[in-house]
């Protein structure tokens, strides 16, 4: 599983600088040994040059102390404690840090991981990341789902890491497998969209999810129309055909452009008008639809979508819930 990005710097960058601090530490130490070279004593007899005074400060900052130049001034001895001490441990906390940072944000994840899942109830999981998959969840979005209820899943790592980076939980792996739904969560997700780029995945995914959850709706997209029956039988809810919807919008729009253009505008949504379904208020409850504020399409009552130019759906009820067509929130 790929949680969310956090925002970070570049590992190179985080390693590069930490680099910098440690080589910034060395050559400071090196500065004060030479010029304080007349208090130390090199074994090898002769002063200390700057050369000496580097190999002083690296094997002194490493801890390692092979004892052939020692300081024995008191002046440089001071210097030992109170200048050369600190930026010893300095050295050690860079390079021991980089470790312990990449142990902790292990932990870190694992423990974020964790909280999610125990958490996650009623989300919604996109399975195939592609064109389809994108334009589903741009939708959710803009219907007001959190980013933090949307898991995508997809079999190839790249995809998810994109994911990742626009917010979203991702999980790597093979929708039509049972484990791989498991660890996204699916059994108790509310929604399901499935968007891969076979029909025949499309449909053994269907089938697998369906297994898993009774109470999820799962919206399936396939290409072919012949196909569509299958996604029904397989446990889809609702099956899209892009294809032959592409198609259609062509040849509306060839003899009608202006027509095809409303119609683009309806299935884009938070552009000009949006369709989008929501409950019948206490005020329009026992009113015709054709009295609303809203333009009404159709009137959804318990599983039944029912056409607004039928009879039984002249009255409103409380429990009914209505598809309207309004303006987009942000026109």
């Amino acid at each position: 599983m790929v949680l969310p990005a956090r925002p970070s710097a570049p590992a190179v960058r985080q390693v590069g600088s930490r680099l910098l601090l440690a080589l910034g530490v060395l050559v400071a130490t090196t500065l004060v040994v030479w010029l304080d070279r007349d208090g130390y004593n090199d074994n090898a007899g002769g002063g200390l040059s700057f050369l000496d005074s580097a190999y002083y400060a690296t094997v002194t900052l490493s801890t390692t102390g092979y004892g052939d130049i020692t300081p024995f001034s008191d002046s440089a001895r001071l210097t030992n404690i109170l200048v050369i001490t600190p930026l010893r441990v300095l050295f050690l906390i860079i390079l021991v840090g980089t470790t312990l940072e990449v142990l902790t944000e292990r932990t870190r994840q694992q423990w974020r991981l964790n909280r999610w899942r125990s958490t996650v109830r009623e989300h919604t999981v996109v399975i195939g990341y592609g064109t389809k998959g994108r334009s589903a969840v741009d939708t959710l979005l803009g219907q007001g789902v959190r980013k933090e209820e949307i898991v995508v899943v997809d079999p190839q790592r790249k995809v998810v890491d994109q994911a990742a980076q626009h917010g979203l939980v991702g999980v790597v792996g093979d929708a039509t497998r049972t484990d791989t739904l498991l660890r996204a969560g699916l059994p108790t997700a509310a929604r399901v969209v499935v968007a891969p780029e076979r029909d025949d995945t499309a449909a053994l995914i269907t089938l697998t999810a369906r297994q898993l959850t009774r109470a999820a709706t799962i919206v399936a997209a396939v290409r072919e129309d012949e196909n569509a029956p299958l996604l029904r039988q397989s446990g889809a809810d609702v099956v899209v055909t892009s294809s032959s919807s592409a198609g259609r919008l062509l040849g509306m729009s060839m003899l009608s452009p202006h027509a095809g253009g409303v119609m683009e505008d309806l299935l884009t949504y938070g552009n000009g008008l949006d369709v989008v379904e929501r409950p019948v208020t206490r005020a329009e409850a026992g009113h015709n639809p054709r009295e609303l504020d809203d333009l009404v399409v159709a009137v959804v009552r318990g599983r039944r979508v029912i056409n607004y130019t039928e009879p039984e759906a002249r009255t409103l009820q409380i429990t009914d819930r209505v598809i309207v067509i309004k303006s987009a929130a942000g026109a």
